[in-house]
């Protein structure tokens, strides 16, 4: 089957702590291989052409009436507006992503890229984008609800903090499934973080916020006046403003430690500044409390100062250090 045929299912077995986990190298070899064997190549049907851009006189089939759309309460704030729970033709549950009133002079043109961005994309592990209103203000993203909400605020729950590591390897797996399609179609997130991740039914997680998502070739200098997270940036992002997967690779490695930590915010006691200069002069992060010696290195893979030795999300994916679960 081509590539662009295929998807990745993961089984997403969760343990908590009550449930030991052996990381001697036999479980490693296990580890492995039943990851490996639960990759499975499942059929899909080619994706549909999509238009070339969106605009306020571009309606496709993506375009519904803002009528169809009921807000119910806000369960958050993205990149552009608030967010709420919603019902759809009045049966189905979604979530809606808004536009500000105040960012409507500054951002139109960013919101309607991050719309065209959700439809080129389809991975199990990426939030999927059903429709969007963009006749009218304010203009409307219409996705899949996640039960669970942000990876953040899951692993700071009770729930999240009675997984064991196991289980949260398996979270990280889901990621590395996600980051490694969008690797694969040439995209840049720039944004990976636990906050911008979100758990539904059993567990399963999938990335979020395409804001700040562009399709890139090589690399994609932010413009002027761009605001970008500190404690999650590679520090080439955060010196000269150039964003490429291998930054994204960087980010992957502190959102492992948010996984491990249940949801501790990175450098801990450490302010912005603080931290750009000590990463400039090679500090990294220790290794947190009780995270297995493997997946401390694949932090540390990720956090190389050489964009070129860092691994690729596939590499990550496929890596043993990631893969330390046990059968």
């Amino acid at each position: 089957l081509p590539k662009s045929h295929l998807k990745v299912d993961i089984c997403t077995r969760n343990l908590t702590k009550g449930e030991g986990c052996d990381f001697s190298a036999h479980s490693l070899v296990q580890g492995v291989c039943c990851v490996l064997m639960l990759l499975c190549c499942v059929p899909l049907q080619p994706a549909q052409p999509v238009p070339v851009g969106l605009s306020h006189n571009m309606v496709d089939k993506w375009e519904i009436p803002k009528s169809s759309v009921v807000l119910k309460e806000r369960i958050g704030k993205g990149q552009f507006g608030e967010v709420y729970r919603a019902v759809w033709n009045g049966t189905t549950l979604v979530a809606v992503k808004t536009l500000r009133a105040s960012e409507y002079l500054c951002n139109v043109s960013d919101f309607l890229m991050e719309a065209h961005t959700m439809k080129r994309l389809h991975h199990p592990h990426l939030i999927q984008l059903y429709a969007v209103c963009t006749q009218s203000a304010p203009f409307y993203l219409i996705t899949e609800l996640m039960s669970k909400g942000s990876l953040l605020n899951f692993l700071q729950s009770a729930e999240g903090r009675s997984l064991n590591i196991c289980s949260l390897v398996l979270i990280a797996v889901q990621v590395a499934s996600g980051m490694a399609y969008l690797e694969s179609q040439q995209f840049v997130h720039r944004d990976l973080a636990a906050r911008n991740c979100l758990v539904g039914a059993g567990n399963v997680v999938k990335i979020g916020d395409f804001g700040l998502a562009r399709m890139i070739h090589v690399q994609y200098v932010a413009h002027a006046g761009a605001r970008f997270p500190i404690k999650w940036t590679a520090p080439e992002a955060a010196n000269y403003s150039r964003f490429t997967t291998a930054s994204d690779v960087w980010s992957f490695g502190i959102l492992l430690t948010e996984i491990v930590t249940y949801g501790r915010v990175p450098y801990p006691g450490m302010h912005n500044a603080e931290v750009l200069r000590q990463v400039e002069a090679g500090y990294r992060m220790p290794s947190p409390p009780g995270c297995p010696a493997e997946l401390y290195d694949l932090m540390l893979e990720c956090w190389s100062a050489d964009e070129t030795a860092r691994p690729s999300f596939l590499q990550s994916l496929s890596s043993k250090r990631l893969q330390t679960q046990a059968t």
